[in-house]
């Protein structure tokens, strides 16, 4: 397939815009990374997502798909045919649960980890990042019935929507632990989320597409700044 036909406008910060690139690995496809300015956000973003105004936007010939769980369900039902690995199950209830825990991953544990970043106090930050471990030991419950039927990753034995979903965050759980000091992804309270976590990083379609920790440490610095200057005192 022709690469202009397929144009991914994103930052390579967004978690977001990870999952959409993990997707686009797995289906072998090629594309157009369009790098987006942010700070402002450009006028192609504008016209592009008037909506929500915001990244990852999939442009699919004329067709534009926006918000990262609906672009990658996209690219699997289009080219599930292609012969490479479907992200989501083929069973109903399967795919119904995958929906079910990457919603509440992005309900729960996102809003949380950004407000334990910008928190200014210790009694904040830990309130909201212990909210963060509730995610990772009800995670840990599901990897675990994934690792009793001998999967490694909560797709099987291959990625799939859960770790997508999940697993886009990896990275900026890693810098926040770097910034704040402490540990989030602990191994004596979550051993198999933190195994996980390690096999997910080095497969062949999430390499080199999550961001280096120590380059996103510093990006997070500027972004937990701007987030503080913008909440009102």
């Amino acid at each position: 397939m022709a690469t202009n036909e397929l144009k991914l406008l994103g930052c390579w910060f967004s978690p977001f815009t990870c999952r959409v690139q993990i997707a686009l690995n797995i289906k072998g496809l090629e594309y157009d990374n369009i790098v987006e300015s942010y700070y402002p956000k450009s006028d192609l973003l504008l016209q592009s997502n008037p909506v929500y105004k915001k990244i990852p936007v999939f442009s699919h010939g004329d067709k534009i798909i926006c918000e990262s769980p609906i672009i990658v369900e996209y690219l699997d039902q289009v080219w599930k045919d292609n012969g490479a690995p479907s992200i989501l199950p083929s069973n109903a209830f399967d795919r119904a649960m995958a929906r079910f825990w990457v919603a509440y991953i992005d309900d729960k544990f996102f809003n949380p980890m950004r407000s334990g970043l910008i928190a200014q106090d210790e009694e904040s930050m830990k309130k909201h990042f212990e909210q963060v471990e509730q995610v990772f030991m009800r995670l840990e419950d599901v990897i675990n019935k994934c690792n009793n039927e001998g999967m490694e990753f909560f797709g099987g034995d291959k990625i799939g929507y859960i770790d997508i979903g999940f697993g886009c965050y990896i990275s900026w759980v890693r810098a926040t632990e770097k910034i704040k000091g402490i540990k989030l992804l602990d191994e004596t309270k979550t051993p198999a989320l933190v195994k996980w976590a390690e096999a997910f990083a080095v497969h062949p379609a999430v390499k080199g597409v999550v961001p280096e920790t120590n380059k996103l440490v510093e990006f997070v610095k500027g972004f937990v700044q701007r987030l503080v200057d913008a909440t009102p005192q």
